[in-house]
C-alpha cells in the first residue's frame, strides 16, 4: 500500500466534532472566542461554536500541509489573525493533530493578541503527535491519511496523480482507478467521482484522457 488513507463522512464529522467540544464542556475552560485553523479547523470550529452557543468565530490560516500526505518541515502562519483579545479567553480548534506543528505555531500567534488565556481542541489526535491538544474527539490508535468530506475532491486529484507518477504503467479509466484506489490506498471511491476529479485534472492541463484512459502530461 502507497499510502493508507481513510474517508470520513459528514455524519463522522458531526459525531467528532461533537464529542471534542463535550470535552471542553466538561472542563472549567469557558471560551468567549473560537479560532480556527484554516482551512481544516474551519467546519469543526463552526460546529463547536453551534453547540457551545458562541458568536465570535476566527480563524487564522497556517501553511504546513501543502499537497496530500506532504508538508514542510515546520509550520507558519499564512494570513495573521486581526483581532484583538485582550481579556478573552481562546479555543483554537482544528481538524486534526498530526505532526502538531500547525497547532503549535497557531497556539503561540494566538498568545501575541493578549488573550486572558488559551486552549487547544482537535476532532482527532494521533499520538505520534509533538503536540497534544487540551481537548480531542479521537484518539487514533494507527496513522492514516484521514480524507474529510470538505476536501475529498482535492485529495483524490492528488491521489491520483502521485498514483500515476509512482506506476507510470498503470493506464486506465475511471472503473480502474477505481480499484487501484482500493489497492494502493485502501479506500473506495466512486468511478463517478473519479471521471469528475479526472476531468479538472484535465481542464488544468495535468492529465489528459488517451482514448478513455487517464494518463499525466509530462512536467515542464
Amino acid at each position: 500500500m502507497d499510502l493508507k488513507c481513510q474517508i470520513l463522512s459528514w455524519g463522522d464529522v458531526n459525531r467528532l466534532a461533537k464529542a471534542m467540544t463535550l470535552r471542553v464542556l466538561q472542563s472549567d475552560f469557558h471560551p468567549d472566542v473560537i479560532v480556527a485553523i484554516s482551512r481544516g479547523g474551519v467546519v469543526p470550529a463552526r460546529i463547536a461554536c453551534d453547540i457551545m452557543g458562541i458568536t465570535d468565530l476566527l480563524a487564522v490560516k497556517i501553511d504546513h500541509w501543502f499537497e496530500t500526505g506532504e508538508h514542510s518541515e515546520k509550520a507558519s502562519v499564512r494570513f495573521p489573525l486581526c483581532a484583538d483579545l485582550t481579556g478573552k479567553n481562546a479555543l483554537i480548534v482544528d481538524d486534526i493533530t498530526d505532526t502538531g506543528s500547525s497547532l503549535e505555531t497557531a497556539l503561540t500567534h494566538v498568545r501575541s493578541k493578549n488573550p486572558k488565556d488559551v486552549k487547544t481542541a482537535t476532532m482527532m489526535h494521533i499520538p505520534t503527535s509533538a503536540y497534544s491538544p487540551d481537548y480531542t474527539g479521537l484518539s487514533v490508535k494507527e496513522w492514516a491519511w484521514f480524507v474529510f468530506p470538505w476536501n475529498i475532491n482535492e485529495d483524490v486529484r492528488n491521489l491520483t496523480v502521485k498514483l500515476l507518477r509512482a506506476h507510470p504503467e498503470l493506464m486506465g479509466g475511471p472503473k480502474d482507478l477505481a480499484k487501484w484506489f482500493r489497492r494502493f490506498y485502501g479506500i473506495r471511491v466512486s468511478s463517478k467521482r473519479f471521471k469528475e476529479s479526472a476531468n479538472l485534472l484535465c481542464e488544468r492541463r495535468v492529465a489528459a484522457w488517451d482514448d478513455g484512459r487517464l494518463k499525466l502530461l509530462r512536467e515542464k
